[in-house]
């Protein structure tokens, strides 16, 4: 059964973002007002060049806003000097990438003890505890397997358990089933959703995939830098006989969300 969990994790006002090249601008957001809550998953939609990588790299704090406030738990990152970034970035976020970003001379548990020990976390006890994470997403079994011998699905499931390794309350994740057949993407975005509905955490998944967009609790359409629509999903596909691969079509769409 689901939990339910209102904290509001990340509350961003006003964000823009601008790039300037001499007297050339480029605005990349404008003006986006965001909450993101524990327990639910969120997805951002939108056409190439909309914003979302953008919006998720500030909310990551890996880009800094140009104008607008951004509070992670609280917390006025805006306000923090750069050194205190990573910090945030350290506590408080796990980051999933469509790449997967494993190290191919590592085992998969080594990859996400790597994550400990940024953490000050080393040696063998970082390694039980890369080894409970891999059995937390399902891959206990491939511990010892080198990256090149698992499937793009368990890559990412590799990748997920990485992200875990700080028990961050907040998952960002960038196209994480793009590259990913039927099969693949169905485990990666149930996964998400579990951690989201199950654990508490607030996940926020940028995405073209319109395979996922039933699993999502709310989706939030960016065009040109704003947010234009956001619709939050009624009852998020808990069904395990249904299909991954049967997405919703464009024009029946408004029928699964209520506003």
């Amino acid at each position: 059964m689901r939990q339910v969990h209102s904290k509001q994790v990340i509350r961003a006002k006003g964000l823009s973002k601008i790039y300037r090249e001499g007297a050339a601008e480029f605005r990349a957001l404008q003006s986006v007002d965001l909450d993101v809550h524990a327990g639910e998953l969120t997805l951002m939609m939108g056409p190439s060049g909309s914003g979302k990588t953008t919006l998720l790299s500030i909310l990551g704090c890996i880009l800094r806003a140009s104008d607008g406030r951004l509070e992670i738990l609280g917390e006025d990152v805006g306000s923090l000097p750069e050194g205190e970034l990573p910090r945030i970035r350290r506590e408080a976020i796990g980051f999933v990438f469509q790449a997967f970003n494993l190290f191919p001379t590592l085992t998969a548990a080594e990859n996400v003890a790597l994550a400990l020990d940024v953490r000050g976390i080393r040696g063998p006890v970082a390694q039980k505890r890369g080894e409970e994470l891999l059995a937390e997403v399902g891959l206990a079994q491939k511990a010892r397997s080198f990256p090149a011998d698992l499937s793009g699905g368990q890559k990412q499931r590799v990748a997920i358990a990485r992200a875990l390794a700080g028990d961050p309350p907040i998952l960002l994740a960038d196209e994480p089933t793009a590259a990913l057949d039927s099969t693949s993407g169905r485990t990666v975005i149930e996964l998400l959703q579990r951690l989201a509905h199950e654990h508490g955490r607030a996940v926020v998944m940028v995405t073209h995939d319109p395979r996922v967009l039933l699993f999502g609790d709310r989706i939030v359409h960016l065009e040109d830098g704003r947010i234009v629509k956001e619709k939050r999903n009624v009852q998020t596909r808990r069904d395990e006989t249904s299909s991954f691969g049967e997405a919703p079509m464009a024009a029946g769409l408004s029928n699964q969300f209520s506003i």
